[in-house]
């Protein structure tokens, strides 16, 4: 039985690295890890000690010539396009290298298109919905109204995915990724930022008065549902919003943070960021539960489960 072979870009990242594990744990994968390191951390890659049947290649998804080789050495069945300059701060501080990530898209589908790859799995952002409008944010109802370079690049990457299945039916599916959290996080997101100023008693700085709401979901869960609709072939050219169901404010999550660590954190306050940090964020999960066939993991045992794990304080 030959095995079904897997490209997953931005391997090194929090999410990719997850999902390359995830699909490496099924010995039938060849799973085919790419990254630049631009943002990744090469001790976020699974070990290929454990998982003989995954390679990473370091390659640039935005160079034609440095991806294009990757594609043409193997024969790609899926490809989990995953690779971004990530990051609110980052990216308002970077936005001609978050532009850039237009070509890596384009690279993806070209490549995909004409090597026989059967579909594209893209990681969107619940940036796209700008400030929203209707709550649950739905995938189909929603507007998409962000101006930030960041999300007018997931949007952009949007398009691409339903005019290359329009025009010559590559499929796609398109995770609308909302806060994510776990222990490969990176230090500069708010919840891992909250968790190292807590339990070394530093100040939890928080941009405003902390009134603007998220919803924070586990990597677990995450990861679950994306493979979920692989290896199920749901959602086929569909939109799924990927986050948690429990909206709750950036002041409530400081606070509960300290009551989880018993820290002797203070809460301080600095001035609103000038852009970028929405005032609410709340997903229409329907199509995600369709895919978690489990209860999804608690805000407090998430919080648990990253404070156990020993790769926390070590990324």
């Amino acid at each position: 039985m030959s095995k079904t072979t897997i490209l997953l870009t931005g391997g090194a990242g929090f999410i990719g690295s997850n999902m390359a594990e995830k699909l490496a744990q099924n010995p039938d994968n060849q799973v085919v890890v790419v990254d630049n390191f631009r943002t990744g951390n090469p001790d976020k890659l699974p070990s290929t000690q454990l998982y003989p049947n995954l390679r990473f290649i370091k390659a640039d998804v935005n160079e034609f010539r440095d991806i294009s080789g990757v594609f043409y050495a193997y024969h790609f069945d899926f490809v989990f396009h995953y690779a971004a300059l990530v990051g609110v701060k980052r990216t308002l501080n970077n936005p001609v290298s978050v532009l850039r990530d237009i070509r890596g898209i384009e690279n993806i589908l070209e490549l995909s298109k004409n090597t026989g790859v059967s579909r594209v799995f893209f990681s969107s952002s619940s940036e796209v919905y700008g400030e929203p409008v209707e709550f649950p944010q739905n995938e189909k109802t929603t507007p998409l109204n962000s101006r930030l370079p960041y999300a007018v690049v997931k949007n952009i990457g949007e398009s691409f995915l339903r005019s290359y299945q329009q025009e010559y039916g590559l499929d796609y599916t398109i995770f609308r990724f909302f806060n994510t959290y776990g222990p490969k996080q990176s230090p500069d997101f708010v919840m891992s930022r909250f968790l190292r100023q807590a339990l070394r008693n530093e100040p939890i700085t928080i941009y405003g008065e902390g009134d603007q709401t998220r919803t924070f979901c586990f990597i677990q869960d995450n990861i679950d549902a994306c493979h979920q609709a692989f290896v199920t072939n749901s959602y086929i050219n569909d939109v799924v919003n990927v986050g948690g169901n429990n909206e709750i404010t950036i002041l409530e999550l400081a606070q509960t943070i300290l009551s989880i660590t018993k820290s002797s954190s203070e809460i301080h306050h600095l001035p609103p960021l000038e852009e970028g940090d929405m005032t609410r964020r709340l997903p229409d999960t329907t199509k995600m539960d369709s895919l978690l066939s489990r209860p999804r993991i608690s805000l407090e045992e998430g919080i648990r489960r990253v404070l156990e794990n020993p790769r926390f304080l070590n990324l």
